[in-house]
């Protein structure tokens, strides 16, 4: 694979310069070639069933990278796991994926029992590592190999596994490197954990191009002292994170050019860029260039991009998402799947950058992929139109949704609140403003309890939630509800309950 002879020879030209860096921690490009060069060669002399993936468990370390490059240099896709990952969750990613290692990154207490996985940390692997080990190249990952698999939320209350290939991701890069202002060397910015895909816009161009990523941990996002304290210190050249990062960043006066005098590109992925926050941004950043962008998982990461101008902004009301990449095409369909000749319709993506698939599930894949003009290409379930060459967003066609930068089914969300010991009925709706997506609200029917206030009740179904679902799938608002209303053919009405919990 073309990227990973690139980050090669960097590594041996510039082994001193700074790969990655987080509190307290950093790794050179040499330490980061020559560990995952050890790792592959140890997990190859495991015996692993070949291409069986390895999950990587951890949050912002250095090391994180090394257990990615190591597992596919080693010829083995890696799964990310976030550490706000619950147990349970992670149970099933082993099992659909049928993973054989799981290797512990994060400093911190992991108990997985009866799991088919072996699991070890990597600082006991590092322990073992043969010094001059290296990885026998004839293994690499290329072309159609499986590179990464990010599992996002499935309809059935399973997560399910997209496949992200050699292909794909070095179509991904190929692209970023080329079309925007971000060679040779500059500071990237973290702020997605890995097992969120926003994070290979900043991580693989980063490395493809001899750049540095400086990490954006929770804790720093929990306390904003501590973050712009970071941010000052940081010297970020490219800023990469959802709108609702950024958001939540400018609601600081000294988020501004002062703080980050060296930033030079915004990159916004994972949700809609209101016009508001972009035009703060030009106003408090006149010397940075900002860029929307559009993809889903499945046609890693994003296939469209603009740079929001002034003139964008006078022009635009709703901000458009671009022009696809060079080698990829934007097809609009009606709802029998015919092409669309109003340029109106469910967005189409065909390209070299699109996944072969779900993980183990043929029947999803087939409901989504298909091929097109003989390349691969993924049904998005997104609706769009296309304006003077513009493609523009307008939402999700079904339940799927995302918020603040995570995709997520709210089917999914209601299947695991429905469990609950304390629920007969739930649905669960986006409530909308300023053009996003701001939170969810749980509209439930309880089951007969025990509970005098209604936080009380909040507070034991979000208990038992929380061993299902991470900690941003869980509607902030609780509403409760004697019965919930229906429409004329007996399905739930969604519209009049999204208008009763807005009241």
């Amino acid at each position: 694979m073309k990227m990973l002879h690139t980050i090669e020879d960097f590594a041996l030209t510039n082994p001193d310069a700074i790969a990655f860096t987080a509190p307290g921690a950093q790794i050179t490009y040499g330490e980061l070639w020559n560990q995952s060069e050890q790792l592959a060669a140890m997990i190859h002399g495991m015996g692993l069933s070949s291409g069986s993936p390895i999950l990587v468990y951890g949050h912002m370390e250095p090391e994180m990278p090394v257990a990615f490059l190591g597992s596919v240099k080693s010829g083995h896709p890696y799964i990310p796991i976030d550490t706000s990952i619950p147990l349970e969750r992670i149970a099933k990613i082993i099992e659909n994926s049928n993973a054989e290692l799981l290797i512990i990154v994060a400093n911190a207490p992991f108990v997985l029992e009866n799991s088919p996985a072996s699991i070890v940390t990597l600082s006991e692997l590092k322990a073992k590592l043969p010094v001059n080990a290296k990885s026998n190249r004839s293994s690499w990952v290329a072309e159609d190999d499986n590179f990464y698999i990010i599992y996002t939320s499935g309809s059935t209350g399973n997560p399910k596994g997209v496949q992200i290939s050699a292909t794909n991701l070095q179509s991904f890069v190929d692209w970023m490197l080329k079309d925007f202002p971000i060679k040779g060397g500059l500071r990237f910015l973290n702020q997605a954990p890995f097992s969120f895909d926003l994070s290979v816009m900043d991580l693989y161009p980063s490395l493809a191009s001899g750049g540095s990523i400086f990490a954006i941990t929770k804790e720093m996002i929990a306390k904003p002292k501590l973050l712009f304290e970071a941010l000052e210190k940081s010297n970020t050249n490219v800023w990469t994170s959802t709108p609702s990062f950024v958001q939540m960043c400018l609601m600081d006066p000294s988020f501004n050019e002062d703080l980050l005098p060296e930033l030079s590109v915004f990159l916004f992925c994972g949700e809609i860029l209101p016009s508001a926050i972009a035009r703060q941004l030009l106003e408090r950043f006149p010397n940075a260039k900002v860029f929307n962008t559009y993809g889903p998982t499945e046609a890693t990461v994003a296939v469209t991009f603009v740079e929001i101008t002034a003139e964008v902004l006078e022009k635009h009301q709703s901000l458009p998402v671009g022009r696809p990449k060079n080698d990829t095409k934007i097809v609009l369909l009606n709802e029998d799947g015919t092409e669309s000749i109003d340029e109106e319709g469910e967005i189409l993506i065909v390209g070299p950058s699109v996944s072969k698939g779900y993980l183990g599930q043929k029947e999803l894949t087939e409901r989504s992929f298909l091929r097109y003009d003989g390349k691969m290409a993924y049904r998005t379930g997104d609706a769009g139109y296309i304006e003077n060459g513009l493609l523009f967003y307008k939402g999700r066609m079904d339940f799927q949704i995302k918020l603040h930068g995570y995709r997520m089914e709210l089917e999914e969300i209601e299947h695991h609140i429905s469990k609950s010991q304390y629920v007969k009925m739930v649905v669960v709706v986006p409530v909308y403003q300023n053009e996003k997506i701001e939170y969810l609200t749980a509209a439930i029917v309880p089951e007969p309890h025990s509970f005098s206030k209604e936080f009380q009740l909040t507070s034991a179904i979000k208990k038992e939630i929380s061993e299902n679902l991470p900690a941003y799938m869980i509607p902030r608002k609780f509403t409760y509800y004697v019965d919930l209303p229906m429409t004329p053919n007996g399905k739930i009405d969604r519209k009049q309950i999204r208008e009763k919990v807005m009241l």
